[in-house]
């Protein structure tokens, strides 16, 4: 909470409050909780407002264009909003916002877009028929402005992202994107199950965290490729998790009972790696004693996952085109030709077009392996995930050493929602399973984080100015507070400024006075 006065206290700023601390507590209660609480506040404030619309204007037929976007324009707005309309035409009306009325601390839970979305859709819907609500810019994930896109023609909203509704069913969209990712999870876990018998159990079964808009077309992305045998190229920053998506693929897909056979290219050195793709006869090179069945051979009727196929050489790039090409292939030091089914995923955190340009990558290997291409974000792309990833992180990790934790701090989420993630999934994995060993209790509150140095453009300078001047302008008066134990005159006549301007900086800045007179 900050350390405004209650004399500041306003309706809104209450509702704002509560609100975000409401998001905040059910928010360490898992996904479905936060979804639900969404849902629900949403549908029954959306037709409490839709009826106190109605009630003050005296309609009661079916909305109009303008009377919806009157409505809906005016209820952001009264609550602190700078909603305005951008367009209308017959099947979409687009509304822009500089201000969002959650204040700036939506930056925090941005899943507080999608009560927008609900409001907007299910009131459209219940007037048209028919809403897709796509928000194209967001303030909760720093566009800087909102961009609401409500189209109530389904055959215009087709290829568009976005939330589904009809009539009065809620989040069509949502719930079959819940409906694909439970179907993706359970087949990933039944392959792992099977995996376990077989052996001790060394890992959690896999999971994939898919709330923000990018990763929900990943979901149905997989859905789509996972039936056929095409080759896939996944691209991603490291850490970003390619494999899992790799997995996943392979777990819908009819060749799911047989094997997934994940290799990293860049850790097999140069000498070695046609040997371990395709195999060595014996006698082919010394050393070599006996036959040797490579990965190809091992992965039969299954999936072969190449990770950071960039690094393969010259040698195995051609080797590597043959078998996708022809289906066959031959051991090193061999002449007997063997065929293959395997499907092959491949993966790399290099942009390998560019490869192709500077020579360095087959550029008819990299069409081949390039059928269908899924590029994953970086986890700074994807807010609406980070505080799922986090609770599915914590769990798994308090299981893995017996703790109590269960959730984070409200300082330790903001934290965590501040930092960029150059490491992606897996950095943020580290760093908190670094801190859980040292948590106590049922509440992470402390975060081993060290932010990295400010790197800005030359044209962000100004930006960067104002912030440091503010940092320093706020140590020093709360120093001042202190020790003029909260005399606002002295302080006035230190920073050279009147007591007027004093007051206004300690309400920029959130200061709370009474914290600092009659101290001793």
């Amino acid at each position: 909470m900050n350390n405004s006065s209650l004399s500041d206290l306003s309706p809104i700023f209450f509702l704002q409050t509560f609100i975000l601390e409401l998001m905040h507590a059910s928010e360490q209660q898992g996904q479905k909780h936060c979804e639900q609480l969404i849902e629900h506040i949403a549908k029954t404030a959306g037709c409490f407002f839709e009826e106190t619309y109605r009630e003050e204007t005296h309609k009661t037929e079916l909305l109009d264009k303008g009377s919806y976007t009157e409505l809906i324009l005016g209820l952001k707005n009264n609550i602190g909003g700078k909603f305005s309309l951008a367009s209308s035409t017959q099947d979409c009306l687009t509304v822009v916002n500089t201000c969002c009325p959650f204040g700036d601390r939506v930056t925090n839970f941005p899943e507080l877009c999608r009560m927008t979305s609900s409001v907007f859709g299910g009131i459209a819907a219940r007037n048209f028929g028919y809403a897709k609500v796509e928000i194209k810019k967001s303030i909760a994930r720093h566009d800087g402005v909102c961009e609401v896109c409500v189209y109530t023609n389904p055959n215009m909203a087709k290829d568009r992202p976005g939330m589904e509704y009809t009539d009065t069913t809620p989040v069509k969209e949502k719930q079959d994107i819940n409906e694909l990712h439970s179907r993706i999870e359970e087949s990933m876990q039944q392959i792992w199950r099977q995996q376990s018998k077989q052996q001790v159990k060394k890992h959690q079964p896999p999971a994939i965290i898919a709330k923000s808009p990018t990763m929900q077309k990943i979901l149905q992305s997989i859905e789509v490729i996972a039936p056929t045998t095409a080759t896939v190229l996944i691209q991603g920053q490291t850490g970003v998790g390619k494999e899992l998506i790799a997995r996943a693929i392979h777990a819908m897909s009819d060749r799911c009972q047989k094997p997934f056979i994940p290799i990293n290219c860049g850790a097999i050195p140069e000498s070695l790696i046609e040997s371990a793709l395709f195999g060595h006869e014996k006698g082919a090179f010394t050393g070599a004693i006996e036959v040797h069945q490579g990965y190809f051979e091992r992965a039969e009727g299954g999936t072969l996952f190449l990770d950071e196929v960039d690094s393969l050489s010259p040698a195995a790039q051609t080797r590597l085109l043959r078998v996708i090409q022809e289906g066959e292939l031959e051991r090193v030091g061999g002449k007997q030709t063997l065929a293959v089914d395997v499907r092959i995923i491949s993966a790399t955190n290099q942009h390998l077009q560019e490869l192709v340009k500077q020579s360095l990558f087959r550029n008819d290997l990299y069409y081949r392996l390039n059928v269908v291409q899924l590029s994953i974000p970086p986890l700074a792309e994807r807010p609406e995930d980070l505080p799922y990833l986090v609770q599915l992180i914590v769990q798994r990790l308090s299981k893995k050493y017996n703790k109590e934790v269960e959730s984070v701090s409200r300082e330790v989420m903001q934290k965590i929602r501040a930092y960029p993630w150059p490491g992606n999934v897996r950095e943020l994995e580290n760093i908190l399973e670094r801190s859980l060993l040292f948590a106590n209790g049922k509440e992470m509150t402390e975060l081993d984080l060290d932010f990295p140095g400010i790197e800005k453009k030359i044209e962000e300078w100004k930006d960067v100015k104002e912030h440091t001047l503010a940092k320093i302008e706020q140590a020093f008066i709360e120093t001042a507070l202190k020790q003029h134990q909260g005399d606002i005159k002295k302080i006035a006549e230190n920073m050279g400024i009147t007591s007027r301007a004093v007051y206004n900086k300690l309400k920029k800045y959130e200061i709370n006075l009474a914290d600092y007179r009659g101290r001793n």
